[in-house]
């Protein structure tokens, strides 16, 4: 699959107007095959009650029909079915789950998605995307904030976006690079399936499949057509300062020199999306002074410096040891807030259910998962507040395990000494070869 995966991408590169047929073809058994093979045992299963162990017993059965069904025209993705999981605020989160045949033609149709947008997805487009993902969005972020005369910030949040995501638009932006018509069939089909919750079905008429793995490729076709290529083809050009935009999935902001035209940028921003059945949540999308002087601007109005948050990180604005412009970013209070209360919630409920090997086995690997995602330049103060804390949490309920308290602080240090749990590393440098005056 990987061969005609490559094939495709050279003729998108060789020709960006042409279209593709034949798609369809691609999703041939053996490449189905392929895809199967990504998906993660374990998992549960999609209304029809089959795990991927299940469909294992008689693959090469399964996946013959299913490619017969296509061909036919005849195969129907089922509804996904909705389920829900518990966040750290107590709230409930939807969470969709397909069935494993429609997760194996997802797999397929992304695939081939990917293959061809690759070479027509924009740089300042993170997300979602092979070889890219938070902290290159985060560094770019830093280079440009640095190395241009960026003075404002326009923090934007699009509403529901993945809920939101408009069928008819989405089917002509595909039909712009994909001729083929049984396979812009079959995205439909995904789009169209919705989903059950106790033994209802409730149609989908907008947004991306839930719980798909084709969703994040669908977006990103999406807002490279109604979003990515508008900044690049129509504002850039008509401003005459500095504007840049970093993207990753919906989460966005754009980075302006001049105030008149970050104004002018947002409201055409709010048009630009309503075209496309979007909308800005008027609570979350603002316009902020940022940059190399917008402290002493502040200061001077007797206003508090404005900061953003972007991925996970408060955004503000720091110094040198020397006294120069660095911009600063810190983990985002409610982020850590949620991490600390979903640890202490874990540590709760796993303390008299596993043994202590196996406790300490999983929370090295939460601590690790912590440090490597958090582990920026700037945000060290922050890691280590999120070990310290830990730690504490750690002791308070290996204490509960019985009456008898098994630790205080020096022998818990001492155990700790012989145990040792991962520590606060910065892991990803942003400040390497960039200015700080």
């Amino acid at each position: 699959m990987q061969t005609k995966l490559n094939l495709l991408s050279e003729f998108a590169k060789r020709d960006e107007k042409s279209r593709f047929d034949n798609l369809a073809q691609v999703l041939s058994a053996e490449n189905l095959k392929e895809c199967f093979k990504m998906l993660k045992k374990g998992k549960a299963a999609g209304v029809d009650g089959v795990d991927v162990e299940d469909y294992e017993k008689d693959l090469e059965s399964n996946l013959k029909n299913l490619v017969t069904k296509m061909k036919s025209q005849s195969y129907k993705p089922q509804p996904v079915r909705r389920t829900y999981i518990a966040k750290a605020n107590g709230k409930l989160r939807p969470l969709g789950i397909p069935a494993v045949e429609d997760k194996i033609v997802q797999r397929g149709i992304a695939r081939v998605l990917e293959a061809i947008y690759e070479v027509d997805f924009l740089d300042f487009s993170y997300g979602f995307r092979p070889h890219r993902g938070c902290h290159q969005a985060l560094k770019r972020l830093n280079q440009v904030i640095m190395t241009q005369p960026i003075n404002h910030i326009i923090d934007a949040d699009i509403k529901g976006f993945f809920d939101h995501v408009d069928h008819e638009w989405l089917m002509k932006f595909l039909g712009v690079r994909i001729g083929d018509t049984n396979f812009l069939r079959l995205i439909k089909r995904f789009l169209k399936n919705g989903y059950m919750e106790e033994g209802k079905l409730y149609p989908s008429d907008e947004g991306t499949p839930q719980g798909g793995v084709v969703s994040p490729i669908l977006a990103n076709v999406y807002l490279h057509y109604a979003l990515d290529l508008w900044v690049e083809k129509v504002v850039k050009p008509e401003c005459r300062g500095a504007v840049e935009i970093i993207r990753y999935a919906d989460d966005f902001v754009i980075c302006v020199q001049y105030k008149d035209e970050a104004i002018k940028i947002l409201a055409a921003m709010k048009e630009r999306l309503a075209k496309f059945k979007l909308e800005l949540a008027e609570d979350k999308t603002r316009l902020i002074e940022f940059g190399r002087f917008a402290k002493q601007n502040a200061e001077a109005k007797g206003q508090s410096v404005a900061t953003f948050n972007f991925l996970g990180f408060t955004h503000f604005i720091d110094k040198t040891l020397k006294g120069g412009f660095k911009l600063g970013r810190t983990t985002d209070r409610k982020k850590l807030r949620v991490k600390l209360k979903e640890m202490n919630q874990w540590l709760r409920e796993s303390r008299n259910m596993f043994l202590i090997t196996d406790i300490w086995k999983t929370l090295k690997a939460k601590l690790r998962g912590h440090f490597q995602y958090y582990g920026v330049s700037g945000n060290y103060r922050s890691l280590q507040r999120f070990e310290h804390q830990t730690k504490r949490m750690v002791m308070k309920w290996l204490n509960r395990r019985s009456q008898k308290k098994s630790f205080n602080w020096e022998s818990f240090t001492a155990y700790l000494e012989r145990h040792p749990l991962p520590t606060a590393k910065i892991h990803h440098n942003f400040y390497t070869g960039f200015a700080t005056t």
